[in-house]
Formats: structure tokens, C-alpha cells, sequence
């Protein structure tokens, strides 16, 4: 059985609902934070870096979440959820999957680095004005790559779509203006999939343990 670490509303979020998407068989493990679940010896032997989410098959420990996400795409290949090797839709795959990484996440990591994560005395409060303007010139580049398109890889859904919609999930949860309504009902729509509304309802089911 494939296990995933990880932390509710996280990265770890594409991982899950990747696993909902194929159907796979696994078991969730919610990592307290707040009591340093993360940083204990049985989880930094998964992941020395003691970061969420990682992935569990067998003898492979894998993390990274588009790293996560492609595996699952690939290992159920049944359900053509990763376009097919050597085709022009994995290029472009790989292509939106390297962007929502690079370009379009990193403004926000920034901006929870000054907010939360970094020691109070190694924020800056004026990057995240800085963080703002970055993230608003590169949700440009993703609404014009999304057109007029339903998904943003080939005419269905696939996982570079989880990467793109929890990373605007992200945003909005930082009260980031997403400013293309496009982008905003493209979100909507795909979080209205069954699979997505499994993973929120197992979260709202941790809550009551």
C-alpha cells in the first residue's frame, strides 16, 4: 500500500488528491507540525530535508510534490492522468510543471518565509509587497497559457493541473489578488471534482481524531 506524509493543505495536498484522482489504495499519515513530528528520527530517515509531503512505495521514499504527483500519474497510467512520454502534451507537461515550481509558487513561499516561518528578528516586511508584484506577473504568463482551454495540458485533466489549482488555493489563502477571472472559475471548477471533495472531507475527518 502506497503512504503518503504530510501536512493538511500543504504541498502535500497534490499528493493526495493525486491519489484520489487514480484511485490508488494508500494510507495518509498527518505529520503535527507543532509538536515536531517532522523532525523526528523515523521521518528525517524518509526525508532528511524534514519537509512534507513524502511519498512511501515500497523501498522508495519520494519527495517533492511534482515529483510526487508525475509518479502517481505514471504508475496509474490507466487513467491518463501524466500525457505519454515522447508526446508533445508531456512536454508541455513538464513544461507548466517546472513553471508552477519555478515562477509561480515562489513568490508565496516568500511571502510565508517573512510571514511565519523565518525567526521574527529575519523578516522583512517589505517583501511581501515585493512577493505581490511577483506572483501578479507571472499568473499573466498562466492565463494566457490557459487561453481558452478547460485544462491547462491537452483537452483533459491531468496532474499539472493539481499543481496549477492548489497553487492558486495558496494565494487566495494568502489574500493574493488572482487577477483573471478565468483563472478564478477554472480553480472552481476543478475543485468541484469528486476526487478533490474525498481529500477535503478526510481532512475535515482528522479534525475529529
Amino acid at each position: 500500500m502506497l503512504e503518503l506524509y504530510g501536512f493538511d493543505y500543504s504541498r502535500s495536498h497534490r499528493g493526495m488528491w493525486a491519489l484520489e484522482e487514480a484511485g490508488a489504495e494508500y494510507r495518509y499519515t498527518n505529520l503535527d507540525f507543532t509538536k515536531g513530528e517532522h523532525k523526528s528520527v523515523e521521518f528525517l530517515a524518509k526525508n532528511p530535508g524534514g519537509k512534507v509531503p513524502v511519498l512511501i512505495d515500497g523501498d522508495l521514499a519520494l519527495a517533492e510534490s511534482a515529483a510526487i504527483v508525475t509518479y502517481i500519474g505514471d504508475k496509474f497510467a490507466e487513467k491518463n492522468l501524466v500525457p505519454k512520454a515522447g508526446t508533445k502534451e508531456r512536454a508541455l507537461y513538464g513544461q507548466w510543471i517546472a513553471f508552477v515550481i519555478s515562477e509561480l509558487e515562489q513568490p508565496l513561499w516568500m511571502m510565508g518565509r517573512h510571514k511565519f516561518i523565518y525567526p521574527e528578528e529575519k523578516r522583512i516586511p517589505q517583501v511581501l509587497d515585493l512577493a505581490v508584484w511577483e506572483f501578479s506577473s507571472q499568473i499573466k504568463v498562466l492565463d494566457e497559457g490557459l487561453a481558452d482551454n478547460e485544462y491547462i495540458v491537452g483537452n483533459h485533466f491531468t496532474m499539472a493541473d493539481i499543481m496549477v489549482v492548489h497553487t492558486i488555493m495558496w494565494a487566495q489563502k494568502f489574500q493574493v489578488p488572482i487577477e483573471s477571472d478565468k483563472l478564478v472559475k477554472y480553480a472552481e471548477r476543478l475543485k468541484e471534482r469528486e476526487a478533490h471533495a474525498r481529500v477535503i472531507a478526510k481532512y475535515e475527518e482528522n479534525k475529529k481524531e
